[in-house]
């Protein structure tokens, strides 16, 4: 005895293979993307998704960079009316405060 399909049955077999279309033609996207970055992306490092500053080129025209260290204002150390700043316990008179009390 044959079994007939019932139409319910034949039209959710269409929508699934259409379904399968899409899932298929989205795999294939998104491991085509994936192809092409690996390949392309001999500039980035990781995840941060940023060039490497080690691989740039480098700027003819940067500025000079600073070799001593600048002190942020209010610190030992900081220039204050071109003076440098120093903690108070290294200081004579911190000294004598800290020895009194």
């Amino acid at each position: 005895m044959q079994q007939v399909e019932h139409e319910l049955h034949h039209r959710r077999r269409s929508r699934n293979l259409g379904l399968l279309a899409v899932l298929l033609a989205f795999v294939a996207l998104v491991f085509g993307l994936s192809v092409v970055k690996i390949t392309q992306g001999d500039m980035m490092e990781g995840y941060d998704h940023r060039p490497r500053a080690s691989v740039l080129p480098q700027d003819p025209n940067a500025p000079a960079r600073n070799a001593a260290p600048v002190a942020a204002p209010g610190t030992p150390g900081a220039l204050v009316d071109g003076t440098v700043t120093a903690p108070a316990a290294a200081t004579a008179e911190g000294a004598a405060v800290e020895g009194g009390q």
